[in-house]
């Protein structure tokens, strides 16, 4: 199985932050119009919140994992809820590379997977360099069309 690009906690972590940010906002917004919130409560909930969601981006990056076998793409995810997804390669339709301004900042790359169905119709590989979601997407691309050949009948 293949671990995610070290540096995607930071990203984790980063949002975990912006919305301890948002919640500091919320409570001094509530302190000031309607109850009278002391200082300490809210620095000591918002750290709570930033300590949790370190937590959580490390605990996050431990279990999630990937592998390409011969018939699959198979992943392995989830802190709260564990989740185990095998994607048939017989089932790709298109894969994405993408990468937002943050991602970029940080010289990381997600692949996005889509399949045949409705339900879940995607799945996202977040945390990789932007060599290997290349290599990655090369590679898923070319065993969808293997398989699609293998599956005609």
């Amino acid at each position: 199985m293949e671990a995610l690009h070290p540096r995607i906690r930071l990203l984790w972590i980063a949002s975990w932050a912006i919305g301890a940010l948002v919640l500091a906002v919320g409570l001094a917004a509530v302190d000031q119009w309607f109850v009278d919130v002391p200082t300490a409560v809210i620095v000591g909930v918002v750290a709570v919140a930033f300590v949790i969601g370190i937590a959580y981006a490390v605990r996050r990056y431990q279990v999630w994992k990937f592998e390409l076998q011969p018939d699959a793409l198979y992943l392995e995810r989830g802190v709260v809820t564990f989740v185990e997804t095998a994607v048939p390669f017989v089932r790709v339709q298109h894969v994405d590379t993408q990468f937002g301004p943050i991602e970029r900042v940080l010289g990381l790359s997600s692949v996005v997977v889509y399949t045949a169905g409705t339900r879940n119709a995607d799945v996202r590989i977040p945390g990789l360099t932007p060599a290997r979601a290349r290599d990655l997407q090369d590679t898923l691309r070319e065993l969808a069309v293997e398989s699609e050949a293998d599956d005609a009948v």
